[in-house]
């Protein structure tokens, strides 16, 4: 028999029913064993994610790396034709086959007034690998 509590006046006073808890402890066991999971997966999503995104960029430049192959195959097979081979001589050396004659046509609006070795102060052009090494020669020569 429950009890009701009485006011000074003699009036009962409601008392409000224990309220039910919102969760209940198996509800609470439950979230933290999801949670705790959530946790312990992160980490090998978070890496498995960073090897497929490896994967990917490997994958790409591996697929650059073979057109850049296939680009310089096709390059160099053009050198087994006789013809690409006079025609970058043609225009690379300047060489003509013999009984030719060779012309160079100078634009006057391109020609450079003064020599860029002459001006005071202005770099000079590097010496050339055999140049540097004959000079060395003639040095040694001259102790």
């Amino acid at each position: 028999m429950a009890r009701r509590a009485v006011s000074a006046g003699g009036t009962a006073l409601r008392t409000r029913a224990p309220q039910p808890r919102r969760f209940s402890s198996r509800a609470i066991m439950l979230s933290l064993v999801l949670l705790v999971l959530l946790l312990a997966y992160a980490y090998p999503v978070r890496v498995y994610l960073a090897q497929q995104a490896e994967i990917a960029a490997l994958e790409q430049s591996q697929e650059r790396q073979a057109a850049k192959v296939a680009e310089m195959a096709a390059r160099a097979k053009k050198w087994d034709d006789p013809e690409y081979v006079i025609s970058q001589a043609r225009q690379r050396l300047h060489m003509v086959l013999p009984g030719e004659k060779s012309y160079v046509v100078v634009d006057p609006d391109r020609a450079t007034k003064t020599d860029p070795a002459d001006v005071p102060g202005a770099e000079k052009a590097p010496r050339p690998w055999y140049g540097k090494l004959w000079s060395s020669v003639e040095a040694a020569d001259k102790q």
